[in-house]
């Protein structure tokens, strides 16, 4: 396991780097740029396509095929509808999230000019106990239900437009990451940063210690998996393994957790390749790595826009566990860390199918379907017999 052992200080650095540069959907070439440095540091090659999306290439003994690991720096955000009568912002969300958990939050507002930028909180339109009493609890949720305060003197439409501000600025909700002396990581946006963090993590694992991959292998980082648009680009027919990094589900009724490696059975474009999973199953058991099944219902990953996009390649998805998804984040050291090590055991081993996946396509005999993946027929019915 010494080969595998991962630079935590390093982890969090990179962490907390991530969690404090803003990335909403559609407005994420800051970070772009900061992972794009760090694997640089690391020396990898990188590309970036027209459409932002970044990949880094571990060389490996054959490139013939290969694979890759994919996650997502984009995060859920907000963008401006209406610069409102009362001084106020409205705002729709961008990604699926729920206007409960932005609440509260502390914003920042991007605007064309980018020598500003302004600052703000997200509250109820009944935000004072003391002049709307009970009726604060009973107003209704949903994000016409709320409104951006901002920290200046603005009282009118015409106040909000002086400064600037127009429909379609992206609005950022606040990270302010924290990580508890014992370990807990408390921070928006831990979807799906701390995913990005421990692939730069493991990446930094293998490149200390040159160890010699078995075939090729790309770290593709997206920028719209939160609409839905993640890894729809950037990788070719030669990638015959895909591995999405995103969090887990930790919440009642799911198994995964925070302290372990997650592997996703199923999620709701369905179940994910029976083959890779187990083999991704197979190494965390081999090599001592706790680990979670897990199915989940609502959620969609970057292997789905992959496929649809009409990538021939299997997919997995393995997850750090992360409490109150999409709201009040918090997930552990141990769990980012140890998808960090899953992910330096996985990219130093061989191909599911090593000699079957040297081509997109293959024929039907030569692929051993008996000896993985048995499906005994159901015995004939006999109609039974009467006294």
């Amino acid at each position: 396991m010494d080969r595998f052992e991962i630079d935590e200080e390093y982890l969090r650095d990179v962490l907390m780097e991530l969690l404090r540069t803003p990335s909403p959907s559609g407005r994420t070439d800051a970070v772009m740029q900061i992972i794009g440095d760090r694997l640089a540091e690391l020396g990898l090659p990188v590309q970036l396509t027209r459409r932002g999306v970044l990949r880094a290439t571990l060389a490996g003994e054959s490139d013939e095929t290969s694979r890759a690991v994919v996650v997502h720096a984009d995060t859920i955000g907000c963008m401006v509808k209406r610069l409102k009568s009362n001084g106020r912002l409205e705002v729709v969300p961008i990604g699926t999230h729920s206007a409960r958990f932005a609440e509260g939050a502390h914003v920042t507002v991007f605007i064309d000019d980018l020598t500003r930028i302004y600052t703000g909180t997200v509250l109820p339109l009944k935000s004072s106990g003391h002049n709307f009493g009970d009726s604060v609890d009973t107003q209704g949720v949903g994000w016409h239900q709320v409104e951006i305060r901002l920290d200046e003197p603005v009282e009118s439409r015409a106040d909000v437009a002086e400064l600037g501000i127009e429909v379609g600025d992206f609005v950022a909700l606040d990270a302010a990451p924290q990580i508890t002396p014992n370990g807990y990581i408390k921070s928006r946006h831990l979807d799906d940063k701390a995913g990005v963090a421990a692939c730069l993590a493991a990446v930094k694992a293998l490149a200390d210690r040159g160890l010699a991959l078995p075939v090729t292998a790309y770290l593709l980082v997206t920028i719209g998996e939160e609409v839905g648009m993640g890894a729809t680009h950037g990788l070719d027919d030669r990638v015959a393994e895909l591995v999405a990094v995103d969090n887990a589900v930790v919440s009642a009724g799911q198994e995964s957790r925070e302290d372990t490696v997650n592997v996703g059975m199923l999620d709701s474009t369905g179940p994910f390749d029976y083959h890779l999973t187990r083999r991704l199953i197979s190494l965390c058991e081999e090599n001592g790595l706790p680990y979670r099944r897990d199915v989940y219902r609502f959620y969609r990953s970057d292997a789905a826009p992959a496929i649809e996009s009409g990538m021939e390649c299997r997919t997995a998805l393995i997850g750090f566990g992360v409490e109150s998804s999409h709201g009040h984040e918090r997930t552990h050291i141990d769990g980012v860390r140890r998808i960090a090590e899953l992910l330096t055991i996985y990219l130093s081993s061989p191909l599911t199918f090593s000699e079957w996946d040297e081509g997109p396509t293959g024929s039907l005999e030569d692929f051993p379907s008996h000896s993985v993946q048995p499906a005994e027929p159901e015995p004939e019915h006999t109609p039974g017999r009467h006294g």
